[in-house]
């Protein structure tokens, strides 16, 4: 490396969410590799996680100054067109899930699409985004996720009496699909099954969420509180649905040596294509199936022990300094073409 990259990331806010906490991983990780990293964004200053990227606030993406960067990474569909305005061939589309495919944003639809059509190669945290956006043309590079280094740890703490089942997500959120984790749950103390189920979501309650099945309920917690949490509880259900870009929290859990119950879909078997036993499964909204699976890792010790190991050893991939790694390899590439 012949002098440090210049990178700027374009976020649109700085409220807590999975995505918000990849891009600000990735800025740490490439900082750490001797990297100058500057984070413009229009939301307000960051107040629940560290960052030691400088950082910019600006009203309007279009009256910034990218001359400087040798990169500009566009963090979310937003933010795409404005950068490619400004910047060119110098911008990189970081994608964390295929935003066309959400609910939530099916009335633009076809504005999400054509940024995804502009000429712009892609970055992606999970193997099979790529398989998603390559209708869109342009190149798209898998980077892998990050998993930050507090959550890992060698072995897990003795389990609590009962057991604590985590249930991550914002219940708003339908691809997340905390109502199967819910209807599960409830299937299972149906059957007889004893466990605190313990819910975090960025987002307080929906008036739909049935918040009473939990035994707690955890709101906005900070980077730390997020740790602390996740280091308390014994078992990790995951009942995404399809349209999961990553699915950051059940990762992780299994960093802590969590045991999971998982959804089977494109994300969660994207960990180890090759060898899926670092979890149970269940089809995607199948909440009887998901809470079976739930019921016979609650009743088998062995089975908790031998697969928050197996999990475990499955995320070590994500790593800050892998994907910096890769990140800082296909970058510097890029650099190479231009001269």
């Amino acid at each position: 490396m012949t002098r440090p990259l210049r990178i700027a990331y374009l976020m649109e806010d700085t409220d807590l969410s999975g995505g918000v906490r990849i891009q600000l991983a990735q800025a740490d990780a490439l900082i750490d590799r001797g990297h100058e990293v500057t984070i413009l964004t229009k939301g307000a200053p960051l107040a629940w996680r560290a960052s030691r990227a400088e950082w910019l606030y600006v009203d309007d993406f279009r009256l910034a100054d990218l001359a400087p960067y040798d990169f500009v990474i566009a963090t979310f569909w937003t933010t795409v067109q404005p950068a490619f305005e400004l910047a060119g061939e110098r911008v990189i589309h970081l994608c964390q899930g295929l935003e066309s495919t959400f609910t939530a944003y099916e009335d633009v639809r076809p504005d999400i699409e054509a940024v995804y059509r502009l000429p712009l190669p892609k970055m992606v945290v999970s193997p099979h985004l790529r398989d998603w956006l390559r209708p869109f043309g342009q190149e798209v590079v898998w980077v892998g996720q990050i998993v930050d280094e507090e959550f890992y740890r060698p072995r897990r703490s003795s389990e609590h009496e009962p057991l604590r089942v985590l249930l991550p997500g914002a219940h708003q959120i339908d691809f997340k699909g905390v109502d199967v984790g819910y209807d599960a749950a409830l299937h299972a103390r149906a059957m007889g099954a004893r466990f605190d189920l313990i819910r975090v979501s960025p987002w307080a309650p929906s008036r739909e969420e049935p918040k009473e099945a939990a035994t707690e309920f955890h709101v906005a917690l900070d980077a730390r509180a997020m740790v602390d949490l996740v280091h308390s509880c014994d078992i990790v259900l995951a009942p995404s649905r399809k349209e999961e870009g990553f699915g950051l929290p059940v990762a992780e859990a299994m960093a802590a040596g969590l045991p999971a119950v998982m959804t089977r879909i494109p994300s969660f078997l994207a960990f180890d294509p090759h060898r899926p036993d670092y979890a149970l499964w269940a089809e995607e909204n199948d909440a009887i199936a998901l809470g079976e699976a739930l019921m016979h890792l609650l009743d088998e010790e062995d089975l908790r022990e031998a697969l928050g190991a197996r999990g475990r050893e499955v995320v070590e991939q994500y790593r800050p300094h892998y994907a910096a790694e890769r990140i800082e390899a296909w970058l510097m590439g890029k650099m190479a073409e231009r001269e």
